[in-house]
């Protein structure tokens, strides 16, 4: 097959290049011609030809219109690639899936706190994964279609073990702990409204925010280099020349 005969026909195929409302007005139309070819009684070869025309046109209306209304859960190839690149540019925010246990959460919070714009990263990426599990509707709808990923995409929203989410909402959507459209989408909002009660986030960002400028300390000396130079600065002892016997003289 010709690559550039397959290119054009993805290009076109694609939902983005005509507005769905065209494609769906373009079907209903081929489906009435399709109606009336099947009432007329003649069965010539052009009544077939309008047959298989309409019938193809309206496969691609369905495809295009499954391709546009897909499901839900699944997020488009660029997002996922963004969403990857986002993490690999700063590797704790792989932490807010909160799977790896609780020991390893301390040196979590030690990173997503430990600079300003690793705090505003996490934040930035916490809102992008509620609008992902928020555009799905409340729990019980979304309980039906919901994949493996998604499921564990909430349940990390509903931990929230360092504020986040309670920041976002709070901070985004004008949420309280009391009145919230957002906990809709959530099986348990327990911890997300005590963590708006608390402060958790901003308890946070306080216990790290002091050593955001501090000066950088000098990395430890191995023990064996200490040890080394310590032996060379010590002054070196230099006994004195022996006399030298005059000549005749006897011992």
């Amino acid at each position: 097959m010709n690559w550039a005969w397959a290119t054009s026909f993805d290009q076109i195929s694609r939902p983005q290049a005509f507005p769905m409302w065209m494609i769906l007005v373009a079907a209903g139309l081929l489906g009435l011609i399709l109606l009336i070819t099947l009432v007329r009684a003649e069965r010539s070869v052009a009544n077939g030809a309008l047959t298989v025309i309409a019938l193809l046109s309206i496969a691609i209306a369905v495809a295009a219109t499954v391709r546009v209304y897909g499901p839900a859960e699944e997020a488009p190839p660029g997002e996922a690639r963004a969403q990857s690149a986002v993490v690999a540019s700063l590797p704790a925010l792989s932490c807010l899936d909160d799977l790896a246990g609780n020991a390893v959460a301390i040196g979590c919070e030690k990173a997503l706190f430990g600079s300003p714009d690793a705090a505003a990263a996490a934040v930035s990426y916490t809102a992008a994964r509620i609008d992902r599990l928020f555009v799905l509707g409340d729990a019980a709808t979304a309980e039906k279609s919901l994949t493996l990923d998604m499921k564990v995409l909430r349940k990390a929203l509903e931990r929230d073990r360092y504020g986040l989410v309670a920041q976002v909402l709070v901070a985004r959507d004008g949420c309280t702990q009391f009145d919230c459209p957002a906990f809709r989408s959530l099986t348990d909002q327990q911890r997300v409204a005590a963590n708006m009660d608390s402060h958790l986030y901003d308890t946070l960002v306080a216990r790290y925010s002091p050593g955001w400028n501090a000066p950088a300390t000098a990395p430890a000396m191995p023990w064996r280099l200490a040890a080394r130079r310590r032996c060379s600065a010590r002054p070196i002892l230099r006994l004195p020349p022996s006399p030298t016997p005059r000549p005749g003289s006897t011992g």
